[in-house]
C-alpha cells in the first residue's frame, strides 16, 4: 500500500515532492535478549521494574513489578557467568481458587501461547515461555512481553468465570 501511495505521489506531484515524501529509515535497536541485564533494562523502558531474586547453576529468577501487579520470570540454560541464557518463562499465580483441573485443561486447549496449571495448593497459575537468541531485537522482546500481557488478561478473565470464558470462541 505504501509503495502505491508513493508511486501516485510521484505521478501527481513530480520527482521533487516524491523525493521529500520518503520516510526516514526505521532504526532497529539491538539488545542481547539472552542477557538478564538487557531484559531488566528493557522492562525499565516499559514502566516496569525487574530485579534478580535468585541465581542457580544455570537459572536466574526475577520478580517484575508493574502498575498492574507483580509476576515472575525465569531465565534458563544460562552460562556459568549468568550473562547468556537460552530461554525465558514468565509466570504468575492468582490468589483465588477457581477453575478445576478439567477447566484448566480446556483453557490450555483454547490458547496458543499461554499455559495454565494448578499449583499444589490448588491456585491457578499461568505461564508463557520463549527461546532466546542473540539476533532478537528490542521489538521482538516487546512483542513477547505483549503476548505475555495478553496471557495475563485472558487467564484473569478465565479465572473469574471459567464457564463463561470457555463458552466463547478462542484461537
Amino acid at each position: 500500500m505504501y509503495r502505491l501511495i508513493m508511486a501516485l505521489t510521484f505521478l501527481i506531484s513530480g520527482p521533487a515532492l516524491a523525493a521529500t515524501a520518503k520516510p526516514a529509515p526505521v532504526k532497529v535497536e539491538h539488545l542481547d535478549a539472552r542477557s538478564p541485564a538487557s531484559l531488566i533494562a528493557l522492562l525499565g523502558t516499559m514502566n516496569a521494574k525487574a530485579e534478580i531474586t535468585r541465581q542457580d547453576a544455570d537459572q536466574i529468577f526475577l520478580v517484575i513489578s508493574t502498575s498492574g501487579g507483580k509476576f515472575g520470570a525465569q531465565m534458563v540454560n544460562c552460562d556459568a557467568s549468568g550473562a547468556t541464557c537460552q530461554g525465558l518463562a514468565l509466570f504468575s499465580t492468582f490468589d483465588l481458587k477457581g477453575p478445576n483441573l478439567a477447566e484448566i485443561n480446556d483453557f490450555n486447549r483454547s490458547q496458543l501461547a499461554c499455559r495454565g496449571i494448578l499449583t499444589p495448593e490448588g491456585k491457578p497459575s499461568v505461564m508463557y515461555s520463549t527461546l532466546l537468541n542473540g539476533r532478537m531485537t528490542r521489538e521482538d522482546m516487546q512483542t513477547h512481553i505483549g503476548v505475555w500481557q495478553g496471557c495475563l488478561a485472558s487467564f484473569g478473565e478465565f479465572t473469574r468465570d471459567p464457564i463463561a470464558f470457555l463458552s466463547k470462541p478462542h484461537i
